[in-house]
């Protein structure tokens, strides 16, 4: 029987793995890796015959998520390790589930590593944390993309709030969100954007909802980026965390 391993492949740094991870792909025949993936973790995978992109993300498909089902089933048939590599962690907004009930229906054995998700990666990465003592009590985790292409109604949920919310794949409603957040009461809030989190080519634009469009417009930040709203923002003070991008480059030897 082939197994189906979903693998968390962390937000970017290729550091940012699990060794469980690592040791998944080192036992991989065939790696089918997603478009936010490093693909510096492939080195892990020596004996693997077979490594392929299937990168899902807004604006890049490379397969549509029924064929990267199949192509998981077709690989099981003549393989017996397949690694599915997930940027992030597999289990959040990483349709994780689809591949597994469609693996599962093919008679595959199922095995989960968890990655860490870029929703607290990220904003760790430039200083902003998610909750702090007296600040906040909780934060939400969003998507800005459904099954629908519109705007989760969670995001008005979480704009009545008092919580952190962070929002991963969202950058194509920053307006929307930000007209949202207007509507009840929140123009002043600070809002962190950062595109490419924990990796060299890492950029941050800070503002309020209601500049943070107009920012990141100029800035010319695009996906993929996490959205951080909410007062946590203040407690990074504007600055980028020069002593992760400087550790990066230390570590790859990749200049900014």
């Amino acid at each position: 029987m082939s197994r189906l391993i979903l693998v968390g492949a962390g937000p970017g740094d290729p550091e940012l793995i699990t060794l469980k991870a690592i040791k998944a792909l080192e036992a991989a025949d065939v790696v089918l890796y997603d478009a936010l993936a490093n693909c510096a973790l492939l080195q892990h995978a020596k004996k693997a015959k077979v490594k392929q992109f299937v990168g899902k993300r807004f604006g890049c498909h490379a397969l549509s998520q029924s064929e990267i089902n199949d192509l998981i089933i077709e690989m099981g048939r003549q393989y017996k390790t397949i690694v599915r590599l997930k940027g992030g962690d597999p289990l959040v907004f990483g349709r994780a589930q689809e591949e597994i009930e469609a693996a599962t229906a093919a008679g595959m054995e199922i095995a989960i590593v968890p990655g860490i998700s870029s929703a607290l990666a990220v904003p760790a990465s430039q200083m902003i944390p998610v909750t702090c003592r007296g600040v906040n009590e909780s934060f939400w985790v969003v998507t800005g993309t459904t099954l629908s292409g519109e705007l989760s109604k969670d995001v008005e949920l979480a704009a009545r709030s008092s919580a952190t919310v962070v929002l991963l794949m969202a950058m194509s409603k920053l307006e929307e969100i930000a007209d949202l957040f207007m509507r009840y009461g929140k123009a002043g809030t600070p809002v962190a954007i950062i595109q490419n989190g924990t990796r060299p080519d890492a950029a941050m634009v800070t503002g309020s909802i209601k500049d943070i469009a107009y920012r990141a417009q100029h800035a010319g930040l695009e996906s993929p980026a996490v959205i951080i709203i909410g007062e946590v923002v203040r407690l990074n003070q504007g600055v980028v965390n020069k002593a992760w991008i400087n550790e990066v480059q230390r570590l790859t030897g990749v200049e900014k």
